[in-house]
């Protein structure tokens, strides 16, 4: 990726996956967010529950709240 600001495009996906395995060592490493629309779908953001300021803008995932599901009722 051109031009990435955040660091990304120029690191190895050996690197990538150090970075990501750093966060993915504890369940509690993540914490979700949910935001109540009255007028649109909820929106449900995870993120890392420690992540520098600098990283906070670029380091997290939303989706509709409809589209996630719960872990243990799909096992």
């Amino acid at each position: 990726m051109n031009g990435s600001t955040g660091g990304y495009g120029d690191r190895s996906p050996r690197q990538r996956l150090a970075t990501a395995a750093r966060y993915a060592t504890d369940e509690s490493d993540l914490e979700s967010i949910v935001v109540r629309y009255e007028h649109r779908p909820d929106r449900w953001t995870i993120s890392p529950r420690e992540c520098p300021e600098a990283k906070r803008v670029t380091t997290w995932l939303s989706a509709d709240a409809a589209a996630v599901v719960d872990l243990e009722e799909c096992r």
